[in-house]
């Protein structure tokens, strides 16, 4: 069998293999993933670790050279690691030392001037990894490259039944921003599904999760009249009590509080991952026109007339607020598509870099809008020292308009868009193909973040151009929040994040080699379950039958046992006979799980009494979902109602399936037909479209408080198949 390497990261700055000192056996490794082989036969065993040992000279050493205001200790990711360590069974102790013994990771650091990008400067993101009989050393050139070395151990640790391939090497990312970009701002996120994407992106090396926490639905605003218009959807996602922006947020339940997004940073961070907050202005800008109609223009209320006296200084006010909710030495301002007038739309991007810097020392970036043009007169310039966001060569041309000027850009080219659910021009999925094809310069070769333009290679830097500062792949919302659930964000991404991740940080991993270990690696990503799985021995994952479950009215904390021989034991507060569960809003069956993802049948086994709530019925409540009676059967997920045209009968035994297929949801009542839950998306305000819902089984709870029926519970089962 052919030698093995680790694929994500395997270049070096200046596009070399690098050098290999093999240890112990003839196996040539770089760092990052690897190909399908045979590890076992030289390797150490992680399961032979006992210890991680911190080097005393570093455990408080933290990176300030990256993009975040509180970035972890070394000590601090070692705990990290050890936790992530400890979801795969294993139990190492954690402490600080002076160095390796046997049987140890031993965190240290090394010489920065070891590690370069692509643009041959010292990066504090490379780490060296030593592999012997005798334990792992990782070396950092900061605590975050340590990190960095950490998943590569979890990488190979997962596609090589728990062993590491002996060797050593030197790994640094080739550049500095590597990220995705969620649109929050048409559809909430709630804190943790946030900070599990933190997770999933950190485990490939991603550094920069791009949050855009305001907008408006993508309209055709002239289609509607000015009272119409303001009352669009449009959010704004922070909520903050302060007077100064009393009004422009009237959706608490759909917002971050400071607690939150300081959670959300902080537990982001720990993980290596930074927030980079986007508030938009002067563009996509219906909600803040809607707080302040006197801001808007005339002919299009989702831009800000700045020649308005007041506009400027109501996104000062917006920014002072929120300036120290975020703790990183970049924001964005947004700045995207505004169509009026130049002039005025660079004097509100400077002012806005003045007044953040003044306030924060932060500096800003914008989505590439208007390029510059120092040759017409009377023409006001954006700050050099403003970053710019490339999105798509009908706004600008990233070389020639600003790297050409000397402007940092960073590459967002609209190749690797995805809209969520539907889009008339871009994929509802990352397009994973353009990362092995997309550059021109190759033969339609090996993408990577200096490569702009995947049709013309006259269009891009060199490799090696130090103003690239790398690259983030957007998701975008623009039909709202009705078009998905929170985690169709994640499965628009989940290939892509890995692929991507790879040629950010400067890897050549083929198409064949992401095949063949991306589904090994998604069961095993720590700090996080986006795909709601559940451990089980069979197909069947849960089933409760109440045939042999009787116990007096009075026993008020029955055990159901679960006999899938799982061992997901449920209990009840209501009262059991032989054959039901009385079910009612005082009482309640509880499960150990809370939520099921793609692929599943849930089978509940009912008689519906009454009902005291006839069109706000929770039949069971999970904590993706909950499947209700409206009075029709309705899926609730992600804030939104999915109807289907059915109901279901009163005072009659039936079966009632839910079943999760793919990114398809269906229903079935005993043994009729399936009917789907859809989603109805508003198209531009001119047309409609019916989508598919892949939305997750509700398991927590079957009845409880405010459920507003009464009825019994035959039984109830979970599989893994539909």
């Amino acid at each position: 069998m052919a030698p093995c390497k680790y694929v994500v990261g395997t270049m070096m700055a200046d596009g070399r293999e690098i050098p290999i000192t093999p240890h112990e056996h003839d196996l040539d490794i770089t760092f990052g993933f690897a190909t399908s082989c045979d590890f076992n036969r030289s390797g150490l065993k992680l399961n032979t670790i006992d210890s991680i040992i911190i080097n005393a000279k570093y455990a408080e050493t933290i990176d300030e050279r990256g993009d975040t205001f509180i970035p972890p200790t070394l000590k601090s990711f070692a705990e990290t690691f050890a936790s992530d360590l400890k979801s795969v069974h294993l139990k190492p102790s954690v402490h600080v030392g002076d160095r390796a013994s046997s049987g140890s990771i031993f965190l240290t650091l090394g010489d920065p001037s070891d590690y370069r990008d692509a643009a041959g400067r010292e990066t504090s993101e490379g780490y060296a990894l030593n592999v012997s009989s005798s334990g792992i050393t990782i070396t950092g050139a900061s605590p975050l490259g340590v990190w960095w070395g950490t998943r590569t151990v979890l990488q190979q640790a997962s596609l090589s039944n728990g062993t590491i391939p002996y060797g050593s090497g030197i790994d640094s990312p080739g550049w500095a921003t590597r990220g995705m970009m969620l649109d929050a701002g048409r559809h909430y996120y709630p804190p943790e599904f946030l900070i599990e994407m933190c997770a999933y992106m950190s485990f490939f090396k991603q550094n920069t999760f791009h949050v855009h926490l305001s907008d408006n639905l993508y309209n055709n605003v002239d289609i509607y009249s000015r009272e119409q218009s303001l009352e669009l959807y449009a959010r704004f996602r922070l909520w903050s009590d302060s007077k100064d922006v009393a009004g422009l947020n009237k959706h608490k339940n759909e917002s971050y509080t400071r607690e939150q997004f300081d959670n959300i940073q902080s537990a982001c961070a720990a993980r290596g991952v930074t927030i980079l907050p986007e508030i938009e202005a002067p563009g996509h800008s219906l909600v803040f026109v809607q707080w302040k109609p006197e801001l808007g223009l005339e002919n299009d209320l989702s831009l800000l007339n700045i020649s308005n006296p007041e506009t400027i200084p109501t996104m000062k006010t917006v920014w002072s607020t929120f300036l120290p909710w975020f703790h990183t030495k970049t924001v964005h301002i947004g700045a995207d598509e505004y169509t009026a007038e130049v002039n005025d739309y660079n004097i509100f991007v400077n002012a806005m870099a003045d007044h953040i810097h003044t306030e924060s020392n932060k500096t800003i970036r914008i989505w590439g809008t208007f390029p510059p043009n120092y040759t017409q007169p009377g023409y006001i310039n954006i700050y050099r020292n403003v970053s710019v966001q490339h999105w798509e060569y009908f706004e600008d041309n990233p070389l020639y308009d600003y790297i050409r000027n000397k402007y940092t850009v960073l590459n967002s080219d609209d190749t690797f868009y995805v809209v969520n659910k539907w889009s008339g021009s871009y994929p509802q999925m990352v397009s994973i193909t353009k990362t092995f094809n997309g550059n021109p310069a190759t033969n339609n070769g090996t993408w990577y973040p200096y490569v702009f333009d995947t049709h013309n290679s006259s269009n891009n830097p060199v490799r090696s151009e130090p103003l690239v500062l790398g690259e983030i792949a957007p998701l975008w919302n623009d039909y709202g929040a009705n078009t998905s659930v929170y985690t169709e964000a994640y499965y628009a991404w989940q290939e892509g994040i890995p692929a991507l991740a790879d040629k950010q940080w400067g890897g050549d991993l083929t198409a064949e080699e992401l095949n063949g270990i991306l589904q090994t690696l998604l069961p095993s990503i720590p700090g996080q379950n986006l795909r709601r799985s559940i451990p089980s021995k069979s197909s069947t994952i849960l089933e409760y039958s109440l045939r042999n479950a009787y116990s007096s009215a009075s026993n008020r904390s029955a055990k159901i046992s679960d006999q899938s021989g799982n061992g997901y034991d449920g209990s009840t507060n209501c009262p059991i006979s032989n054959t039901s569960i009385a079910i009612n809003s005082s009482c309640s069956l509880t499960t150990p799980l809370s939520s099921k993802g793609r692929d599943y049948t849930l089978t509940l086994s009912l008689l519906l009494i009454t009902l005291s709530s006839p069109t706000n019925a929770t039949l069971v409540s999970g904590a993706d979902s909950a499947l209700m009676l409206t009075p029709n059967i309705t899926l609730f997920a992600s804030g939104s109602y999915f109807r289907l045209n059915s109901s279901l009968p009163m005072n009659q035994k039936f079966s009632l399936s839910i079943l999760g297929r793919g990114n398809q949801t269906f229903a079935k009542l005993d043994d009729g037909a399936e009917e789907e839950f859809l989603t109805k998306m508003g198209i531009n305000g001119e047309r409609f479209v019916w989508a598919p819902m892949g939305i997750e089984a509700p398991l927590k709870e079957v009845g409880g408080a405010g459920c507003g029926w009464n009825g019994e519970l035959y039984g109830m089962k979970l599989t893994n198949v539909a």
